[in-house]
């Protein structure tokens, strides 16, 4: 029997129309109404759908992608040999939702969309790429898509990774790049930490960073098509500006600090073995000051914590790790390699 994607299902009829309801995805998914409401509390729980009413009213409908009145988007499609990030910004800055944005968020679109862009004339090996700007006010959502060889993939081939899920990995840390010669691999962390929220889907993932919950989380897909796909939700009154970013993970103008949410390196939320240690502290030596956030952890075992604090942390004494948000469990393993 073929397994059916429930989630894919709920963002196509969520995309379609409205609202929708835990009937129409069961139909839909040919799932039971249980499985249905489960999967849609859990995209409720990630940020993407929002519950409305209660009892039989109860119905759902997508954050930062409801229908404007006017329906749809603003398209401009471009081919990428020759193509230059500044002129794409000044046309499409003249879409309908970006005429009249104000400072912090215009400062923080322009930011994103010419990086995304960058990113993709650089790196991406495509023949062209699309962006479309939601045509509702508040928020701003901007999508740039591409159909190159997909940037996990990329990502992947460049460092020598084994899979999709740890060149996410890498680039959740920041600092990643597959030309040190001509980039910092800096640009796609700050965009992804200075909008509300942010997506990545390519190679059979998503990527998402929500900023308004303080969450991150990783998602398999299935029928994704080639190349990239980011996805960015910008509000007009944002609180999250340009500066607050950079001054957060910077010292004098370097990026020297980062946040490394731990439950990202494993499927579980246990860890064990010193290979998911060696996986988490990959590349973090290229930071001074590395904050490891054990939210939702449940346990560590004795070789993870001595790898990471005793042996990892004796061989770059010039990082220093800090944990946070650790479980009782936790904080005992970590205080018995030493911290």
């Amino acid at each position: 029997m073929k397994r059916v994607d429930v989630k894919a299902v709920i963002r196509k009829l969520s995309g379609e129309q409205s609202r929708l309801t835990p009937g129409e995805v069961a139909r839909e998914a040919e799932v039971t109404r249980q499985t249905a409401h489960r999967h849609l509390s859990t995209m409720v729980e990630l940020g993407e759908l929002a519950r409305k009413g209660q009892g039989r009213s109860t119905h759902y409908v997508r954050l930062g992608a409801e229908p404007a009145p006017d329906g749809g988007w603003e398209a401009f499609v471009d081919d990428r040999a020759g193509l230059e990030e500044d002129e794409v910004w000044k046309r499409v800055s003249k879409a309908q939702a970006l005429v009249g944005l104000k400072d912090p968020a215009l400062e923080t679109a322009h930011y994103a969309l010419t990086e995304l862009v960058n990113n993709a004339i650089e790196h991406s090996s495509a023949r062209s790429i699309s962006i479309r700007v939601g045509r509702g006010l508040d928020p701003v959502r901007i999508e740039v898509k591409d159909d190159g060889v997909g940037i996990f993939r990329h990502v992947c081939a460049g460092l020598g990774l084994a899979s999709p899920l740890e060149a996410v990995q890498e680039l959740h840390k920041g600092k990643t790049t597959t030309m040190p010669d001509r980039h910092t691999g800096e640009g796609l962390f700050f965009v992804s930490k200075a909008v509300e929220r942010f997506e990545v889907e390519s190679d059979d993932l998503r990527w998402i960073v929500d900023n308004e919950r303080h969450d991150m989380a990783i998602e398999s897909m299935t029928d994704v098509e080639r190349g990239t796909l980011v996805r960015l939700t910008l509000r007009r009154a944002s609180g999250i500006t340009l500066r607050s970013v950079f001054d957060e993970y910077t010292d004098d103008h370097e990026f020297s600090r980062t946040r490394a949410i731990v439950r990202l390196f494993a499927m579980g939320v246990r860890f064990i073995s010193r290979s998911e240690a060696k996986r988490l502290t990959h590349g973090l030596d290229r930071f001074r000051e590395v904050v490891l956030d054990f939210d939702r952890v449940r346990g560590v075992g004795q070789g993870f914590a001595d790898e990471v604090f005793r042996v990892w942390a004796k061989a770059h004494p010039e990082v220093r790790l800090t944990p946070i948000n650790m479980c009782e469990p936790v904080e005992f393993m970590v205080r018995r390699a030493g911290v």
